[in-house]
This record gives C-alpha cells, sequence and structure tokens, in this order.
C-alpha cells in the first residue's frame, strides 16, 4: 500500500452496542486497511429502520471528511437486494441497495457510477448470509478506502437510475399553514419535522411570533425562537434545528411527551 492514501471509513448501522457486531466490522476493516481510520458515525438507528439510518446519514455525511462511507441497516439481508457501491463527487458510499444511501448520496452531487458486490474475492467467505456487513460491505469498504481495490474489482457495473430510492414524505403548504410530520426525536426528546423555515415564511409566519402547532386534535400556542433560553423552563418552543429544519422543543423537557407525538405523528403548523 506504500504510496496509496488511506481514506477515512465513516460506519453507521442498527446494530447497537449490547453485541460484538460493531466490533467485528472494526477488526475486519482493521486486518484489510490497518491505515485507515473508522469514524462511527451512529450505531443505535431502530432495528432495520432505513428511513431513519437515511437521515442520520444524511444529517452527518457533510460534516464527514470525504473517504468511503459504510452503510448497514439492512432488513433485506440475505434476499435478492443488491450489495452496491456508489461513486459520488464526494467519494464512495457502500451499502445495501434499499435506500439508505440514496438521500446522503443526492446531497453529495448524484451518483456517477455503481457497481453490484458479487466478486468472492473481495468478501470474506461465509455459509450463511445473515452479517453480510461483515462478509460483504466491510471488506468493499477496506478495499476501496486503502486503494487495493477501484470499483471495477468488485463486481458488475450496474446503472444508477435501477437503484432503490428512499421515497421522503414532502411538507404542504397552503392557506398560511404548513402541514408536515415529525421525522425524528433526539436523545433529547427534540423532534424533528420535515418542514424548512422557509415555508414557514412562504406561509407568512416569521422568528418571535406565536404561531399554532397542531398534533393530532391537539393544538398548543408555541413561541418560534431563536434558542431554548427564549422561553421559561418546562416551556415550549419552535426552533430551527443544526440541520436547518423546524423543530419542536421544551427548555428542561422532551417534546415527544409534552406534544404526544413520535417519529410519522402529522404536525401542522399556523400563524397564531
Amino acid at each position: 500500500m506504500t504510496g496509496r492514501i488511506a481514506r477515512p471509513i465513516t460506519f453507521i448501522s442498527d446494530f447497537g452496542w449490547d453485541d460484538e457486531f460493531v466490533g467485528v466490522v472494526h477488526g475486519v476493516i482493521a486486518t484489510l486497511a490497518p491505515r485507515c481510520r473508522v469514524i462511527d458515525l451512529n450505531h443505535r438507528i431502530p432495528r432495520g429502520d432505513v428511513r431513519s439510518g437515511a437521515l442520520a446519514l444524511l444529517r452527518g455525511v457533510q460534516y464527514m471528511p470525504a473517504g468511503v462511507i459504510l452503510a448497514v441497516v439492512d432488513p433485506g439481508v440475505g434476499t435478492g437486494r443488491r450489495a452496491v457501491a456508489l461513486d459520488t463527487p464526494w467519494g464512495y458510499l457502500v451499502g445495501p441497495d434499499n435506500g439508505l444511501l440514496s438521500p446522503a448520496a443526492a446531497f453529495l452531487g448524484g451518483v456517477t457510477s455503481a457497481f453490484s458486490i458479487e466478486n468472492p474475492d473481495v468478501m470474506l467467505p461465509s455459509t450463511g448470509r445473515t452479517f453480510e456487513g461483515r462478509d460483504r460491505f466491510a471488506p468493499a469498504a477496506a478495499v476501496l478506502a486503502s486503494g487495493e481495490a477501484s470499483l471495477a474489482d468488485l463486481g458488475p457495473q450496474v446503472d444508477p437510475h435501477t437503484l432503490n430510492p428512499l421515497l421522503l414524505p414532502l411538507s404542504e403548504v397552503s392557506d398560511g399553514k404548513v402541514a408536515g410530520q415529525a421525522w425524528w426525536v433526539d436523545t433529547y426528546g427534540n423532534v424533528q419535522t420535515n418542514i424548512s423555515p422557509e415555508d414557514l415564511g412562504e406561509a407568512g409566519m416569521s422568528h418571535g411570533e406565536r404561531l399554532v402547532v397542531r398534533v393530532g386534535l391537539m393544538r398548543y400556542n408555541v413561541p418560534w425562537a431563536r434558542t431554548y433560553s427564549d422561553v421559561g423552563e418546562g416551556r415550549p418552543l419552535l426552533y430551527v434545528d443544526s440541520a436547518g429544519l423546524i423543530a419542536l422543543a421544551v427548555r428542561g423537557g422532551r417534546a415527544s411527551e409534552h406534544f404526544t407525538l413520535g417519529v410519522d405523528t402529522s404536525v401542522v403548523i399556523s400563524g397564531g
């Protein structure tokens, strides 16, 4: 590997930390590409939740060093779904062809070429097909990151237009209101929506106003604030979160409990 640049690998999965799975993948990478640094982005994606994994990767990838993404949220493991490696202007993305990689790939400039990981020479031999994060994805990411193999070495090229997209729900602006839904509840109980501040502006709302938030049959009067300290302890607020989307929070509390909502719950915001 002398003279080759070792690219960093950003690793995200739904493996959790209760088993040895994350450590085993690290071990495979360290064996095949000992000079490559691995950044653990998140391993607590809800089990099999492809959309949550895709959104977490999308939120995080813009802050990752260019290199290789290794993403494993793979409820279809062992089925006919493809294992793919994608080339983008940023670098490579490796994972299942189930929509997990699609939002990040689009953000990074789009897929310039795609390959199906099928070459047994770049896979670990295994009698089972339930741990392809170890046997197929980790070796592919390692040899790409180390420069020991090219995309074409992994298997046949596939048409990027045949890759499975991830269909994300869009917010709707009409008649002075914005209809969207909760996308993510973070560890603090803050609730990110798919509504942007531009959506609220288009509907005639602005920072500092008290807005009406409807969750199901419940109606809440909530200020559009800039930060948690703009409201009193235990009080709710709307704010623009670190990903640039509108989120609900409670200072010193959990918005998910205050508003009784979770992922996919409908959220409608209108002027007060």
